[in-house]
Parts: structure tokens; C-alpha cells; sequence
């Protein structure tokens, strides 16, 4: 995404200023070495010397201060190459598999398992009305000039969960949102995630408390198309973490930590990074032309205080290594380690195209991991490749999504090749690294048939 999409229109200026003044005033982060991976390290730079070189480029020529990524083979252990710190302070940790970093959009597609779950118990169900569970969507209304005008007529149908899963229930976003409707958003307090401590301060005056009273804000504000029609980036994930909470019983970031991040042993995924963790925490950047400046510090982050509730769209902070164990289940039909979280067909299903018939997913540019390169469809969560890349790269079946500081995650549950890459900054699309990684892996892999 671009910067100016991750808080509005009307506030990129100012976060850039923010940025400004913390890199004027931010500490560094205390220096914390992640766990030593020697034998892996040393079988990654043989195995994956093109990922090695991309990376080490990227730190070399200070377009980065770090960057890991995490690569699977089946059920081989899982390659790590790493670069550079987590930060540009020369004493902070190397960046490895344990560091920490924002996957922003990341948590889209852990969302979307967690409602398939709730799929597999049979406590919802994909064509399911969303006003089941919050009575104030079962009347809503549509603009009919969305970037210019809150004027609207009513919605021909009701939004469903399989419309929340895959961008296509009519709602806007507060990173895309123009004119009449961010102001909107913005009064409502739609507003479902966090850039940094300066910036949370004013978000929470206007922001709901809670999922349920977020959900029910959600209602009041009209769509920008009639549901089930088009697919537009939207806030649907993080409606459906309230919508997971209802149906489930117990709130929703329980609810991923019991069905998920605990059978996988995702132990340093967190919604709060907590205080004894914060050296592992990488710092979050913001370029302004070539110029990086820090607009999340480790030491002061945001990510270190609990939010307004926990966003299904944007909220959690993860390592490769752990990231890489969610990928590692989806590949593996939904079991990891002997640790079933959902059955095979329930997996298969989350990874196929749920998209309602006859709407089709355009891309997203470089926010999805690149310009699309073939027909793709929507999954729960993510994009899904429904035919194969230039030269089979990515491959037809393959699942994913990129976050909005950089990140990027993808799994061929058929080849069963999965990768994960970490980094953090803004704009995502500063440097082609999305790319160029699908490039390095595919000459990586090719070296294995010689």
C-alpha cells in the first residue's frame, strides 16, 4: 500500500512530520541477540545463495536496515536467511528468525483460518447474513458516489461472512476511504490499527473500545458498492473478529490464541509485544523520498500498550520463524507437528476462491506481493493464484498476502513450497523486493535440478 493510504488522505502529511520528530527524539532499543541458528544458517547460504545475495544487496546499499526470511520445502526444516539489524542503531540486534516485526495485513489471513474454523464447528457459515450476529447490518445503504458523496439508496442484499472473508461486503477502509466517507470513518472511529504512539493518541478519542460497539459503528456508515458485487480492500477482516467473538463465545484474540497461535506453538506472535520482549522488536521506518527516518521506534512502539481490542485486519506482530509455522499448517492441510487445527477439506476450502460468482479480484498492485502476473481469485484472508505464474511462479493454487510495512507470505499447498519475508517500512512498494524474492527463490529452486 501506499503511505498515504495507511492513515488517509488527510494525515499523511502529518505522519510524515511525526516521523520527523522521532527521529530527533527516539532512544534506540536496547541490543538483544535472537537465538543462534548455526547449522541452518550455514545449509541456507549453499542452499538459497541468490535469496542470501538479494538480501545482503539490500542491507548493503542502506535500503534497509534488515531483513529475514523463511523458506519451506515440504516438511524439510525450514531455511532462514537473514541481513543486516532490526534497526539502524549499530548496536541492535542482528535481525534473524525471532526478531519481531508489524505483518500489519498479515493478520488478514490468520483471521480468515479463525473464522473457518468456526466454519468446520458449524458455528457460522459462509453465506451466513451478518446481521445473524449484529442486527444493525440488516438494513444498510450504498453511495452512489462514493469519493464524492454520502448520498446513497438502499442495499439490494444483506453482507455475508463469505463477503467479510473476501473484500467484497461493500465496505470501504479508512487507508482508502476519499472525501465524504473517510471524514465518516474518521468520526466513527473507524479506525482498526495502530502507526505509532503520537498518532494512537488521537485515533483512540474518536475509536469504539470493543469489537461489538466497533461492529455496530461499522453499520451506521453506508458501503460503497452492493454487497456481493465488486471486491474493494476493506475493513471486513477486523469486522469479522467481532463477528468471531459473538459466534464463538470468547473474545477474539482468545479465540486465535486457543485455536491457532497455541497448537502451533506461535509463541512470539502477539497482539501486545510484551515489555520483557521489546529488544527482540524491530523498528518500523517511513521513507520521504530516499531519506529512512524511524515512525515506530522499538523502544517507544505502539505495539508495546495493548489496543482499543485486537484488529482482525492489522494487528499482530510475529517472527519468520513463527509465521512460518502458520504456513507450514496451511501447506500441510491444516496439521502441523501431529497438532490438527482444522480438518484437510476445511483448509482447502479457506485456500480456494470463495469469491461470490461473477466477481472478479483485480490485485492490488504492489500491496499484494507484487503486480498480479495471473488470473487470481479470494480466499479467507488472502489472494489465490487460479492459474500458474509466468514460467509456474507463483503456482496455480498458491495462497497469500503482504502487509503494508513490507512483509510477505505465501504457501503452494501442491508443490508445497511456502515463504515468508520480513521487513518494515513504508511504502511497501519503496523497493521491489516482493519481486525480486519470487525471482531469487524460483533461480534457488531451479539450482536443485541441475
Amino acid at each position: 500500500m501506499r503511505l498515504i493510504h495507511l492513515i488517509g488522505a488527510g494525515g499523511a502529511l502529518a505522519m510524515i512530520a511525526a516521523g520527523a520528530s522521532i527521529a530527533r527524539q527516539a532512544e534506540p532499543a536496547p541490543a538483544v541477540q535472537t537465538p543462534a541458528m548455526p547449522t541452518v544458517a550455514a545449509r541456507t547460504n549453499s542452499i538459497l545463495p541468490n535469496m542470501q545475495a538479494l538480501f545482503d544487496g539490500y542491507v548493503a546499499d542502506g535500503k534497509m536496515p534488515g531483513v529475514v526470511g523463511a523458506f519451506g520445502f515440504g516438511d524439510r526444516p525450514t531455511l532462514f536467511v537473514s541481513a543486516g539489524r532490526i534497526s539502524d542503531d549499530p548496536n541492535a540486534a542482528l535481525a534473524g528468525p525471532d526478531s519481531l516485526w508489524r505483518v500489519y495485513s498479515m493478520t488478514k489471513p490468520i483471521t480468515g483460518m479463525a473464522a473457518m474454523i468456526l466454519v468446520q464447528e458449524g458455528k457460522i457459515r459462509l453465506d451466513d447474513p451478518l446481521s445473524k450476529y449484529f442486527p444493525a447490518f440488516a438494513k444498510m445503504r450504498v453511495l452512489t458516489s462514493p469519493d464524492t458523496s454520502l448520498d446513497s439508496v438502499p442495499a439490494k442484499s444483506q453482507i455475508t461472512i463469505r463477503e467479510l472473508l473476501t473484500h467484497t461486503a461493500g465496505l470501504s477502509y479508512n487507508i482508502s476511504a476519499k472525501g465524504p466517507l473517510l471524514k465518516e470513518y474518521e468520526r466513527l472511529g473507524i479506525l482498526p490499527g495502530q502507526v505509532n504512539a503520537q498518532m494512537e493518541v488521537q485515533a483512540r478519542k474518536a475509536r469504539p473500545a470493543t469489537l461489538a460497539e466497533f461492529a455496530d459503528r461499522v453499520a451506521q456508515a453506508p458501503l460503497i458498492a452492493q454487497p456481493g458485487t465488486k471486491w474493494s480492500y476493506s475493513i471486513g477482516l477486523d469486522v469479522m473478529g467481532a463477528v468471531i467473538e459473538k459466534a464463538s463465545g470468547m473474545p477474539f484474540d482468545r479465540f486465535v490464541q486457543t485455536k491457532l497461535l497455541d497448537p502451533l506453538r506461535m509463541t512470539s506472535t502477539y497482539w501486545t509485544v510484551p515489555a520483557r520482549e521489546a529488544g527482540r522488536l524491530s523498528t518500523n521506518y517511513v521513507f520521504v523520498g530516499d531519506q529512512r527516518m524511524p515512525i515506530d521506534p522499538a523502544a517507544t512502539s505502539v505495539y508495546l500498550q495493548p489496543p482499543s481490542f485486537p484488529y482482525g485486519g492489522a494487528g499482530l506482530v510475529s517472527s519468520a520463524r513463527d509465521y512460518d509455522r502458520f504456513l507450514h499448517m496451511l501447506q500441510d492441510g491444516g496439521t502441523l507437528d501431529g497438532v490438527q487445527v482444522m480438518k484437510p477439506e476445511t483448509a482447502a476450502l479457506a485456500m480456494s476462491n470463495l469469491l461470490p460468482a461473477g466477481v472478479i479480484f483485480g490485485g492490488l498492485g504492489d500491496g499484494t506481493g507484487g503486480n498480479m502476473s495471473a488470473k487470481m481469485g479470494f480466499g479467507a484472508g488472502g489472494s489465490v493464484y487460479l492459474e500458474d505464474g509466468p514460467g509456474g511462479v507463483p503456482a496455480k493454487g498458491t495462497y497469500g498476502w503482504g502487509g503494508a510495512a513490507g512483509t510477505i507470505a505465501w504457501v503452494d499447498p501442491v508443490k508445497k513450497i511456502r515463504g515468508t519475508v520480513m521487513v518494515q517500512y513504508f511504502p511497501s512498494e519503496k523497493w521491489p523486493l516482493r519481486q525480486e524474492v519470487v525471482a531469487a527463490l524460483a533461480r534457488d529452486v531451479a539450482r536443485f535440478h541441475r
